[in-house]
């Protein structure tokens, strides 16, 4: 049986791409090693039928974090059989495209994001440079790879004339693993639930706004859900608004625990703002799991959201983000009974097409090829 190393950054827990890549990796038939980290706070990982290794490093951030995890998987992917090598996002690509040069095994490329346009790139010129020049010296020489969506494949294909396949990072049908009432989860039976949830709740997504629109909702609930490196100044907005019996802080966790507290909500948003062309061109995993829970969503009007939204009728869009308009609207889609009840059923109707079921049969075509 061939032998495929997957490499990410993550600490894989959080992370249901790179799951759902090697799990059908497997059914290609593929035994599957999955690398990645383990910071201080990590969750275990659960057994996934796959073998996983995670690397704990000296630093966690910076760039002597990104040198020593490059060097370390360099070393650890020379020293070990492959058949094929998937490198997830750029942060993993050189030192896989090195060994595929040294040992002459297949190298895919699967980019979550247009990685050199992202907001903590953009606006230190010198690290984007350091990240453009490896994205600019390998691409253009491998055969294709892999993206998350058609507007961020044309970017890529444009500028370096390649085949860039599309699979977006759409869950497999949800299957609760036990219904959450909200009294177990600490939520009031009175309000209407809003939600946000993802691993990245950073800088320009709408999060900060999100918050101070709670001011203006006194029959809301919100929650917040995942990581990021806002996540501590949204408490800070929450304490001095206080706004503390309105807002539930909850950390990371595993997938099925948190679409048991995304199902409990009555609206899902994603609110990213078009500061830059990743953000622009995004499609994040959030808007397919409130579709899979069933919920309608309130979004940012971006090319990529907007697509799914408008073709299967799932929601609406802020006009601004503005907090008072934020909450205008939030108030808005709740006067209108009919019409959130015609976009939550959309929504179970929706997660029937929009299923890794069915997205995944692109990967599957793509891994035979490496078979």
């Amino acid at each position: 049986m061939k032998k495929a190393i997957v490499s990410v950054i993550n600490d894989l827990v959080t992370d249901q791409r790179v799951h759902k890549s090697c799990i059908t990796l497997q059914k290609a038939g593929f035994e599957v090693l999955l690398i990645g980290r383990k910071l201080p706070g990590s969750l275990s990982v659960n057994d996934r039928g796959y073998k996983t290794h995670r690397m704990k490093l000296l630093f966690t951030r910076g760039p002597m974090f990104y040198a020593s995890y490059n060097f370390r998987l360099f070393f650890y992917l020379l020293f070990h059989r492959a058949d094929f090598l998937l490198a997830n996002d750029l942060d993993t690509l050189l030192p896989n495209f090195l060994i595929s040069r040294i040992k002459r095994i297949e190298l895919l490329y699967d980019s979550h994001e247009y990685f050199t346009e992202t907001p903590e790139l953009v606006n230190r010129k010198a690290v984007q440079k350091v990240w453009k020049t490896i994205e600019e010296f390998i691409l253009p020489r491998l055969k294709e790879m892999i993206t998350v969506n058609d507007s961020i494949a044309q970017l890529f294909s444009r500028k370096y004339q390649i085949p860039v396949h599309v699979v977006r990072n759409i869950p497999a049908k949800y299957i609760s693993n036990g219904p959450l009432t909200r009294t177990a989860a600490g939520l009031p039976e009175n309000k209407k639930i809003l939600i946000l949830q993802g691993a990245g709740i950073n800088v320009d997504r709408g999060a900060e706004e999100l918050v101070e629109a709670m001011k203006f909702l006194p029959g809301f609930f919100l929650i917040i859900i995942g990581g990021g490196d806002v996540l501590a100044k949204l408490v800070d907005i929450s304490n001095h608004n206080n706004l503390n019996d309105s807002i539930l802080f909850l950390p990371k966790m595993p997938y099925q625990q948190m679409m048991q507290y995304t199902q409990l909500a009555d609206l899902g948003l994603t609110l990213d703002k078009d500061t830059n062309i990743n953000y622009k061109f995004s499609l994040p995993n959030k808007l397919f799991d409130y579709i899979h829970a069933g919920i309608p969503v309130l979004a940012s009007p971006l090319p990529e959201i907007k697509n799914i939204i408008d073709t299967y009728q799932i929601g609406t869009y802020i006009v601004n983000h503005q907090p008072e308009s934020i909450a205008l609207t939030i108030t808005s889609i709740f006067n209108d009974e009919n019409q959130w009840k015609t976009w939550k059923n959309n929504c179970l109707i929706a997660s029937e097409l929009l299923c890794w079921e069915n997205e995944s049969k692109n990967l599957t075509q793509i891994y035979a090829k490496y078979s």
